[in-house]
């Protein structure tokens, strides 16, 4: 259930914050600004709770808490700003247990209600809430998130073309090293031919050949073999059996060969039986094969012997193993060097060793032969825990035959190498990149949330009620925008308070949002302006007596009560409580909220009058039944020119008015004690003058003219008379 809360202050900063509490809490709150106030609240709302300033002016305040307690059972926190001994023991004596000192935070004042056993529940929401997400990261994190994808897809994107031109240069590096191996292989097979040449054309060699003479052979092509560095000449009959077989030894220096005769190993080679056979191509009567002998794996070149008288007579063949033709192509074109057979074996390799090793499938041997995309002629090796890449040909002779498949390999180091070398690059390029992004993004988000971090740090200075404070503007973009209409309205809060200060409690929250109002557009200012003006000025008479025969507090209890029905008159009919001066008090009319025509403020200070009247008669009639002596009332009203303004310091302004007109008021009022014995209302011809017509309405007699003390000139005076009521008329 809400708590109803009475909330009693005489600093309008201590009662908002105090109200903004409550009211936070879902209680229902009332104001009051002194007891009068306040007592006339209790029996109308019956407050659960009553937050009372113990420096309240009010020397009845501990009677008040007394009746309080007593008539609606509230429970009393006591408010201070400063310690108070007496009158804080003074509470205690009247049974209040909760105090509070100023500033009052809302811990304190939940603490303060534990204390009293009245419910205490967190507030509903912070005065300002905690920020939790600051807007610089909101800035930042989109702006990093969007360039952290930005940079990636960059680095994606570059390092998948680097690679790519990477796998690309390996693979062309490739195709190029296989070319040069094929053309090396055709150079190598036209250099056995010239041999070839030179041995079936040298003078005698036919003519040993019919002979059968292998030691003239011996002798004449011995000189040629070990000129041209061979490893194998062959000089066969016409039945293809060996005359002559000049091999060079395995494992000894160049030039170290063996001799033999009678082997029968070439009578079926093809290569061999197309000589033998007069067989003619488009290249000529010489061919080219594959041997594999006892000796090893030989490629040869064959060709017709002649004699003078054009007769074949015999076949030479030149030949070099296939290791050595790896060897020597490996050292000219810089690529790993495999000979394959028909079936896809390995003949003879630089890259390993062994029939056995990473044979050809035939299906992979008949793609290759055929001749098709660089793609299938590709395969991937791993020999010794390194990665290789291996590009296939046709292992192609002069006639056009098919010996088998040369396979040409290189490292994948060097793609490997480069890619990560790549990847590593754009990987530290990415980290830079984002790094720097992430370092101008903050920076250009501090720079964007720096002004509002001034007004977040000034917003929570006045929300703890320091109008004082002020933001500045730099800049005419939005942020310096909302900074100027901050402190805009921070200036219109300081406008409110100054007229919380200059106005007191003595008018109405209308005529207060009026004022505001009027100026803002202008129209009141606070150094002073000259307005005509309606001046009522009331006084008791003989209180002084009245005062030195009655207790202090009774003093202060009557005057609360006296004042409690005059003030309400004057802010109902939108005069200004001006001042209080012991039993006297000063109004006016027609300045505020804003300067009226002076018939407008002579017909309501005369109105206030004749209700103040009304008002005394009966509150008289009260203190007669409690057996309390009455309160003869004088009030004069005049009207005139004043001066009206803010004075004071800065920090405390009092709007009030001055000038001779308030000097007549008051010397109105005295009249009323030589020229009536009972209360009464005296007029200066100027009021009735700023009716007009209007003063038909009231009852005045006149009362001729009279000096009055303070002024030269005669004036004159009229009384203004209280007519009945209209129920008293029909009564």
């Amino acid at each position: 259930m809400p708590l109803r809360v009475l909330i009693i202050q005489s600093e309008p900063k201590d009662a908002q914050e105090l109200t903004r509490f409550f009211k936070e809490r879902g209680d229902e709150v009332w104001g009051a600004w002194n007891l009068g106030q306040a007592d006339g609240l209790l029996d109308q709302i019956r407050p659960g709770l009553i937050v009372l300033d113990i420096h309240l002016p009010d020397s009845e305040w501990t009677n008040f808490l007394k009746r309080a307690t007593q008539r609606t059972g509230s429970q009393v926190i006591v408010t201070s700003r400063h310690p108070d001994m007496t009158r804080e023991m003074m509470a205690q004596s009247a049974g209040v247990s909760a105090f509070l000192r100023a500033p009052f935070k809302p811990e304190w004042i939940e603490r303060a209600l534990g204390r009293m056993g009245q419910r205490t529940v967190p507030r509903t929401k912070p005065i300002l809430p905690k920020v939790r997400t600051p807007v610089r990261l909101k800035i930042t994190v989109p702006y990093l998130l969007l360039s952290l994808l930005l940079a990636l897809g960059v680095a994606f994107i570059v390092s998948q073309v680097v690679v790519d031109s990477a796998e690309e240069r390996y693979l062309n590096q490739l195709i190029e090293t296989s070319r040069q191996s094929a053309d090396w292989m055709v150079s190598e097979e036209d250099r056995l031919l010239i041999t070839l040449r030179l041995v079936a054309n040298s003078s005698g060699v036919a003519e040993a050949i019919q002979a059968g003479s292998s030691e003239t052979l011996r002798a004449q092509v011995l000189p040629l073999a070990a000129n041209a560095r061979e490893e194998s000449i062959e000089i066969l009959d016409l039945s293809g059996t060996s005359l002559l077989s000049i091999r060079q030894t395995p494992g000894e220096a160049a030039g170290v060969y063996s001799f033999t005769r009678g082997d029968t190993t070439f009578q079926t080679a093809d290569y061999v039986l197309a000589v033998l056979q007069g067989q003619v191509d488009n290249r000529g009567d010489k061919f080219a094969g594959l041997t594999i002998g006892p000796w090893g794996r030989y490629f040869y070149v064959s060709g017709p012997v002649f004699n003078p008288t054009g007769q074949m007579v015999g076949v030479v063949l030149v030949g070099r193993s296939l290791d050595t033709l790896a060897r020597e192509m490996r050292t000219d074109t810089l690529g790993e060097i495999t000979f394959y057979g028909i079936d896809g074996q390995p003949l003879a390799s630089t890259l390993y060793h062994g029939a056995d090793s990473f044979p050809l499938s035939t299906e992979k041997v008949s793609l290759v032969l055929a001749a098709q995309d660089v793609a299938s002629q590709l395969r991937d090796l791993t020999v010794s825990s390194i990665d290789y890449a291996e590009l296939l040909g046709p292992w192609e002779v002069r006639d056009g035959r098919d010996l088998g498949v040369l396979g040409v390999t290189q490292p994948k180091a060097f793609l490997i190498q480069t890619s990560r070398i790549t990847r590593w690059e754009i990987f530290v390029f990415v980290v830079a990149a984002v790094m720097l992004v992430v370092g101008v993004g903050f920076y250009l988000a501090s720079i964007i949330t720096r002004p509002l971090q001034r007004l977040m740090k000034a917003s929570n200075q006045v929300a703890e009620g320091n109008l004082e404070v002020k933001v500045d503007v730099r800049g005419d973009d939005e942020v310096a925008v909302l900074a100027h209409s901050f402190n805009t309205m921070i200036a219109g809060l300081q406008e409110g308070s100054i007229y919380r200060d200059l106005l007191g409690r003595t008018v109405s929250p209308e005529v207060r949002e009026q004022l505001r109002q009027t100026f803002s557009s202008g129209n009141l200012r606070l150094e002073g302006q000259e307005a005509v003006s309606s001046v009522l000025m009331t006084d008791i008479r003989a209180f002084t007596t009245l005062s030195e025969q009655a207790d202090p507090s009774k003093v202060f209890t009557w005057l609360n009560e006296y004042f409690g029905k005059l003030v309400p008159i004057v802010v109902n009919h939108g005069g200004v409580v001006n001042k209080f001066d012991g039993d006297a008090m000063l109004a006016f009319f027609g300045i505020l909220p804003r300067i009226t025509n002076p018939r407008k403020s002579a017909m309501a200070a005369c109105e206030t009058a004749v209700e103040m009247m009304r008002a005394i008669d009966e509150l008289n009639a009260l203190r007669a039944q409690r057996r309390e002596p009455v309160m003869v009332t004088g009030i004069g009203i005049t009207t005139g020119v004043v001066i009206a303004g803010g004075l004071g310091s800065s920090d405390r302004l009092h709007y009030t008015i001055i000038g001779d007109t308030v000097n007549t008021a008051s010397r109105l009022q005295g009249l009323t004690r030589e020229l009536c014995s009972e209360s009464a209302i005296i007029v200066g011809q100027t009021t009735l003058d700023a009716l007009g017509e209007q003063q038909n309405l009231f009852l005045f007699e006149a009362l001729g003219e009279h000096n009055v003390r303070g002024k030269a000139e005669i004036l004159q005076v009229h009384r203004l008379h209280v007519p009945p009521r209209p129920t008293d008329r029909r009564l």
